[in-house]
């Protein structure tokens, strides 16, 4: 092959890769929305029992398997949790204002990739997601129903239900799923987060603390909407809308609620010659 070949052709890849890491190509709306509600065509929920995902990645389907927390993350994300709440009891308390810790397992920064907005030349976003945990498929309706139950009830009342769901946290939620929700992304406004997760579920959450954790995951996004939802779909919608609104007060809608799960787990934390990014999960 020529010298003259070797160039052309360096320089289709190059504009190739341009393309991939850039945007030439917009996304549109209306693959995205249709009857009010949208449709994630990328991602698959598993079945309740499932150690399984399939999500659709660069074109072609993956069945990827879920991984579980290791200890270290539930006795952190535990602590700072019950932390959390402890703030907002002395604030009860003692009637002064605290400023509660944003670093923690409830604000988790999302990085990801799919397709630009028409406003920006970049297809990669990062954003930081109020997230939690979702309780197991047998515990669902249990839980929901204690969520309803203590939903008009004053908030130490309030935060007592939370504390101790969070001090059983390993017997009612999910090994390997957090949940979010996205409060934004509607028909004539879409959050880049939200275009990315449509067209490319592959995602990575990294949480901003000591010890940190960092996971790559699957994101599965689920409009209340939507008419296909099948049963146990429509539950966790339900439930993490409720949740939600149990600490934060009523809002006017549902929102779609997205599922992390789990496919890879890493010790972020800095200095430690086991983390510093090392891979903890099988």
């Amino acid at each position: 092959m020529g010298v003259d070949m070797l160039i052309i052709l360096f320089l289709i890849i190059s504009l190739l890769s341009t393309d991939t890491l850039y945007a030439n190509t917009a996304y549109d709306p209306e693959s995205i929305w249709q009857d009010g509600y949208c449709v994630q065509s990328t991602a698959r929920t598993p079945a309740a029992d499932s150690k399984s995902i399939e999500a659709k990645l660069e074109g072609e389907w993956h069945s990827l398997d879920l991984v579980d927390f290791p200890p270290e993350f539930w006795q952190w994300n535990r602590f700072r949790r019950t932390e959390y709440l402890d703030v907002f009891r002395q604030m009860m308390s003692s009637g002064k204002r605290q400023t509660p810790r944003l670093a923690g397992p409830h604000n988790g920064i999302v990085a990801s990739w799919g397709l630009a907005r028409k406003d920006s030349f970049f297809k990669l976003n990062n954003a930081v997601k109020g997230s939690g945990f979702l309780p197991k498929a047998e515990k669902l309706a249990e839980i929901t129903q204690l969520l309803e139950s203590k939903m008009d009830s004053d908030m130490l009342t309030k935060l007592n239900v939370l504390d101790s769901l969070y001090q059983n946290a390993e017997d009612i939620f999910s090994p390997n799923q957090i949940v979010s929700l996205e409060l934004y992304s509607e028909p004539g406004y879409n959050t880049q987060t939200f275009i990315n997760q449509m067209y490319n579920p592959a995602c990575v959450t990294v949480y901003l603390d000591i010890p940190s954790f960092k996971i790559k995951q699957i994101a599965r996004l689920l409009h209340p909407l939507d008419p296909n939802l099948n049963a146990y779909e429509k539950a966790v919608v339900r439930y993490v809308n409720l949740i939600h609104s149990f600490f934060h007060g009523d809002f006017p809608r549902d929102y779609i609620a997205v599922i992390y799960y789990n496919i890879e787990i890493y010790d972020n934390s800095p200095g430690l010659e086991d983390a510093r990014g090392t891979k903890i999960s099988p």
